[in-house]
């Protein structure tokens, strides 16, 4: 399960990029600000699962 949710974290962040750079491309500020909070909520979640990730090699290492 974390491996996808990983990609689909990452998938979240390009087409954050894209709908930015499309916006900023168009000047349609609405969709660079769409595209910026895709592209933080995807972030955000990358942090979520390393944080995931980082909990469950400590309770490994001390078994």
């Amino acid at each position: 399960m974390g491996f996808f949710d990983k990609l689909r974290n990452k998938a979240t962040i390009g087409k954050g990029h894209a709908k930015e750079n499309l916006g900023r491309d168009t000047r349609d500020p609405g969709l660079a600000a769409e595209g910026q909070a895709d592209r933080l909520r995807g972030g955000a979640k990358q942090v979520g699962e390393r944080v995931k990730d980082a909990a469950r090699d400590i309770r490994r290492s001390t078994r």
